[in-house]
């Protein structure tokens, strides 16, 4: 029983590090990345669809990005998403496919672009210790109504511990590579 909370819980911290990864790739650095557009939500036929099922993006230079719609009919669509979104980028369009400038970020707007990846860094360690919190309930509840012993409780609770103190270090982790990126000129 105490392994199958500890499972969870390891599932959920996996999750919310992988949110926190993928949140961490859409904010924009000096540099392109499909993923800074690929969550993009289009307006395709009245359906809110994400880019990166409508076109092919790449990065063929390091401040350019190309997207190629698959349905050369959605090209002012993208177009119109890509000016609404808070990106900040100008689509220029060929008629067949767009390209992205990325324009260098001002010292501002990188330490803006910090203090986000801060505040989302915080959000992803309150997740891990909000699953930490709900399993440690669990196990206590467990040896509450004496489906196990008080030392398999206090051995969950050092193996729980140090899964949050992991993926509290992964999460750190991600957001130290993420601030170099951002702050790297």
């Amino acid at each position: 029983m105490v392994n199958d909370a500890l499972a969870e819980a390891e599932g959920r911290m996996k999750g919310a590090v992988s949110t926190l990864e993928d949140d961490l790739a859409s904010i924009r650095t000096g540099r392109a990345a499909p993923a800074l557009v690929e969550r993009l939500h289009v307006d395709y036929y009245g359906t809110a669809t994400p880019l990166v099922q409508l076109a092919t993006i790449a990065a063929p230079e390091i401040r350019l990005l190309t997207i190629r719609p698959f349905d050369p009919g959605s090209l002012k669509d993208i177009e119109r998403a890509i000016q609404a979104s808070d990106l900040g980028l100008t689509p220029n369009s060929d008629g067949k496919m767009i390209r992205l400038a990325i324009p260098p970020l001002t010292e501002e707007r990188r330490h803006e672009l910090v203090r986000v990846v801060r505040n989302r860094l915080e959000e992803a360690r309150i997740a891990v210790r909000n699953v930490r919190r709900d399993v440690h309930n669990d196990l206590r509840e467990l040896e509450r109504e004496k489906l196990i012993s008080k030392d398999e409780l206090e051995r969950g609770e050092r193996q729980l511990q140090e899964l949050t103190d992991h993926y509290i270090e992964q999460v750190n982790e991600a957001g130290q590579r993420k601030e170099r990126e951002v702050l790297e000129v």
